[in-house]
């Protein structure tokens, strides 16, 4: 039976590795790619972390070490390495299409460990759910996961997406093993899943209280019917004995990863110069809030017994400097740095297939149903007897409270270490749904009959129901090929997708060999471009290329501008960014300042108006030679410099789904 389960779950496997490989082929470098696959090349290579310290290094690690057949040049004589502070996205740029690699040869080569990694994943996810609640289960949780259109989108990229869903799941799975047989092997097992996630990405470090409260409530709950027959003061000495010698295992489990992370970082510091460390730290946490939490990560650094733990620690505090500060992201119509509450639902909402959403409210009546027959239902031992399902159940519930609270709305990629667990519930309560336990002794001919009816009968609708919408939810992932990123389901589709997300849920940059071959095709001798994504336009399109941003007013002839940008610059933001022009404005005549002063600076990092595009919005201020600016004159200065004159015109043609081409006449 099991042979026959393994070769269903390889066939799923193979179809997600085919939509992954050949559809990534015609992608350019997503945005993150430009800084991690330089990054992770050097950590091999130079056994130097001083680029993309804010993400740890395993991921990367599995891109450099699938470089190496390839002998790429890297350049460690130019700027951005010798002196630049994590001048990563330039080195990314030399690395990529200045230092005579070829770029396409690279980010195939860099993307496949993340493709295998994915599969890796996938046949882990079938083989713990088959173990601890059959074949069914296992199989239609790993379709799920094998044609869910957004685990194929980041499955293909050197980001650290996949990698945080595969590491909360080998984490959590580990420790829910642990949990119930705390054997010395389950203990090492838990320990090396801790330390290996915690070198995919700084937001595992959230399994440190999600180990907590599970501790704590197994402690609880795990000797209930024992304990009933004790005295109170028996229950409390034998929980605090209990309790002692689990969390004393808790400990050795972190002592265990904590050892992983030391010496993984060691090897990535070993050429790092500890002066450099110390100085490149220095300036990155210069503006960040906690001074006695620099001042420890800069003491761990100066020393060499612990520098590689301060540079783990650098990563972590960055991580927790930029999720304060959020980031401009547009939403619904609208574009703003503090995020909404309701982002990462509706963003699940419309990115994953409608097929799934079906199944899950289906599984969603039969929990419920099955909940309100149970009169004997008892919280704890149910929660004893379905440690699994409970965990699984906090963890999303966790990790979306803790997202959903977070001004850093940018991707529902955010959200995908819940995405396993999910699908693994769903497939848990419909597979209960269609196989209804017989009556083992049946005693009348009628309760013969009826066991016959309750099990090749009465589920026939049933399975009719979940094989229609599977085969519609994997039709829909099959035909969104090659454009997976960008992929909106029926309630929306993926021609209107960009109007409600855009960013990594949309475009990431991946269109713009396809807007190269574009103007290959047509002959087109020039085009300008406003680009967001990790590609090189001049690269790509050559001579024809020109680099355009909305400082730069109309252009003429052909027009061509990513979704991000033009969203960002097309949505309800007037009212913000207005307010932000005339406060730098009233701040310049109280002070004095000139257009080149730090009054400037005051402008958010992440603004859609380019400093260029600023500094000649003030320019154009200065020159109307008003002692008081109008919010009018504010507002038409800024539609002039925004494309707000785009609202008149229609695409004549799109690259794939995010890449927008005009004709301007």
């Amino acid at each position: 039976m099991y042979r026959k389960d393994s070769w269903i779950a390889g066939a799923l496997l193979a179809l997600m590795f085919a939509l992954m490989f050949f559809s990534a082929k015609g992608d350019a470098a997503i945005m993150d790619e430009l800084a991690h696959i330089p990054a992770g090349y050097s950590y091999i290579t130079q056994k130097d972390m001083r680029l993309n310290p804010e993400h740890p290094p395993l991921m990367k690690d599995l891109a450099g070490i699938s470089l190496l057949m390839l002998h790429p040049n890297f350049p460690t004589n130019v700027k951005p390495w010798t002196e630049d502070i994590n001048g990563q996205w330039d080195m990314g740029r030399i690395f990529l299409y200045d230092a005579g690699n070829n770029p396409d040869q690279i980010l195939l080569w860099a993307r496949l460990p993340m493709m295998l990694l994915a599969l890796l994943f996938g046949w882990m996810l079938f083989a713990w759910a088959r173990k601890r609640y059959g074949p069914k289960v296992g199989l239609l949780s790993l379709f799920f996961f094998a044609l869910s259109p957004t685990f194929v989108a980041h499955s293909r990229y050197v980001t650290t997406d996949l990698a945080a869903a595969f590491a909360f799941f080998i984490g959590i799975m580990t420790f829910i093993d642990f949990i119930e047989n705390p054997t010395r092997g389950n203990i090492i097992k838990a320990g090396i899943a801790f330390g290996i996630a915690q070198l995919f990405k700084f937001s595992l470090f959230l399994l440190v209280p999600i180990y907590g409260v599970m501790a704590l409530l197994w402690i609880l709950i795990a000797h209930k019917d024992h304990l009933a027959r004790m005295g109170f003061g028996e229950r409390l000495e034998h929980r605090i004995k209990y309790g002692a010698i689990l969390i004393g295992k808790i400990i050795l489990i972190g002592l265990i990863g904590i050892a992983i992370i030391w010496v993984v970082y060691e090897y990535h510091v070993w050429n790092y110069p500890k002066d450099r460390q110390l100085h490149d730290a220095t300036e990155i946490l210069s503006s960040f809030g906690k001074r006695w939490l620099v001042d420890l990560d800069l003491w761990l650094i100066a020393h060499d017994a612990t520098r590689a733990l301060g540079q783990y620690m650098l990563g972590l505090l960055m991580v927790i400097q930029r999720a304060a500060g959020g980031n401009t992201t547009y939403f619904l119509g609208e574009l703003s740095n503090t995020g909404w509450w309701y982002y990462f639902p509706i963003a699940y909402l419309l990115k994953e297939t409608l097929a799934l959403h079906l199944l899950t409210l289906v599984a969603l009546i039969v929990a419920i149903a099955a909940w309100l027959r149970s009169r004997s239902f008892k919280g704890i031992t149910w929660t004893r007897e379905h440690i699994g399902e409970t965990v699984m159940l906090f963890f999303i519930a966790f990790y979306w409270t803790y997202s959903m609270r977070s001004p850093l709305n940018i991707g529902v990629r955010h959200v995908l270490p819940t995405f396993p667990f999910i699908y693994l519930l769903v497939s848990r309560m419909l597979i209960s749904w269609i196989e209804r336990v017989p009556d083992p002794n049946p005693a009348t001919e009628s309760r013969w009959l009826h066991n016959i009816y309750r099990l090749h009968i009465e589920s026939i609708p049933k399975y009719l129901v979940i094989i229609v919408l599977m085969f519609w939810g994997g039709f829909q992932t099959v035909m969104a090929y090659p454009n997976y990123l960008s992929y909106y389901n029926e309630l929306v589709g993926s021609k209107r997708g960009y109007l409600y997300i855009v960013d990594s849920n949309y475009d990431w940059g991946q269109d713009l060999k396809r807007l190269a071959a574009i103007t290959h095709a047509n002959n087109i001798d020039h085009i300008a471009l406003e680009y967001f994504g990790g590609g090189s336009p001049q690269y790509y399109i050559g001579s024809a290329f020109e680099p355009w941003w909305a400082g730069k007013g109309k252009p003429q002839g052909y027009f061509a501008i990513s979704a991000t940008l033009q969203q960002g610059a097309l949505g309800k933001s007037s009212i913000w960014y207005h307010q932000e022009a005339r406060d730098i404005w009233r701040e310049k005549n109280t002070t004095g300042a000139t257009i080149s002063d730090a009054s400037l600076e005051l402008v958010i990092d992440n603004s859609v108006f380019n400093k260029d595009a600023l500094r000649s919005l003030y320019d154009d201020l200065l020159g109307l030679g008003k002692p008081h600016i109008e919010d009018a004159d504010v507002i038409r200065l800024l539609d002039a410099k925004t494309y707000h004159w785009l609202r008149t015109y229609q695409p004549i043609a799109r690259a794939g789904e995010s890449i927008f081409i005009y004709d301007i006449q």
